[in-house]
């Protein structure tokens, strides 16, 4: 068995792997209406209107008969029975779980972005400071960007390295 990584793209958008997507883009943006409409499943299980219906169905299901009240069989065949009730609770409380993480993940990202940006903006920000120790450290510094010089301090050429003379 092939790690995902190591199997080319033309195999993994055969088959169901193409049907079904990868499961690591779960916080990725949806791309395909049918994603978008996908992603309202989860909301909806972990709903409150959701969960109480399940409640008052768990209820009338479970506790009425354990008390002595006769349900119906349409009723139990319809709702189901304490199994059926109880793994709906335990997929909404997994839904809203995996919301949670989904959120937490977008935030995390986003705040990982900003803190990139802002280290590239200040190592920019330091080779416009100390254009010539970036020079000589081969570090190119784009034309322009480099601190203006004192009036007895030559201007370096770009591809040079040569500070001032001495």
């Amino acid at each position: 068995m092939e790690p995902e990584d190591t199997v080319p793209e033309q195999q993994r958008e055969q088959g169901l792997g193409g049907l079904i997507g990868s499961t690591n883009d779960l916080a990725m943006e949806p791309r395909s209406r049918i994603d978008r409409i996908l992603q309202w499943v989860p909301r909806l299980l972990s709903s409150k209107p959701h969960i109480v219906l399940l409640m008052f169905l768990g209820i009338y299901l479970i506790v009425l008969p354990i008390l002595g009240l006769k349900v119906s069989a349409n009723s139990e065949l319809i709702g189901g029975n304490y199994t059926n009730v109880t793994s709906d609770i335990g997929a909404c409380i997994a839904a809203g779980g995996t919301l949670t993480l989904v959120g937490q993940s977008r935030r995390r990202r986003r705040i990982e972005e900003e803190r990139l940006r802002l280290a590239r903006e200040t190592h920019r920000l330091l080779h416009y400071i100390h254009d010539d120790v970036a020079r000589q450290l081969g570090h190119a510094v784009p034309m322009g960007l480099g601190k203006p010089r004192g009036p007895g301090q030559p201007q370096a050429s770009p591809g040079s390295e040569a500070g001032p003379a001495r």
